[in-house]
């Protein structure tokens, strides 16, 4: 129905930034919210940011500052610029949507695969 693919982690040293993306596709009517989270080995899944259609964004208070969560509507895409690197930023950052999809009576969450984001110090 919906898949989410993800792009843009890696290996960067403590200070640099990446940018990751992620592209919804499908049967998409619209899609509601979209955001990114992350989960570190050992810990919980945690949100890092999201932003809704509006373009409203909430944010982790441990990246307030350093990451940036945008969304392109037309094209079903959000991104998240991650700046200032720390190595406790170090995880898998998996991108989640709330899509309205064609022939469902309610929206439904879908998660992309995950994108290892490594930062060195």
């Amino acid at each position: 129905q919906v898949q989410l693919v993800e792009s843009g982690g890696g290996l960067v040293q403590a200070g640099g930034s990446l940018r990751l993306f992620c592209s919804a596709s499908g049967s998409i009517v619209s899609i509601k919210a979209m955001g990114w989270y992350r989960q570190a080995p050992g810990k919980q899944r945690e949100l890092v940011a999201g932003i809704t259609s509006s373009g409203s964004t909430n944010y982790a208070d441990s990246v307030k500052g350093r990451f940036t969560i945008s969304r392109d509507n037309a094209e079903n895409t959000v991104y998240l610029q991650m700046n200032s690197l720390k190595p406790e930023d170090t995880a898998v950052y998996y991108c989640n949507a709330d899509v309205w999809v064609l022939f469902y009576s309610s929206s439904r969450e879908y998660w992309g695969q995950g994108t290892q984001v490594t930062v060195s110090s």
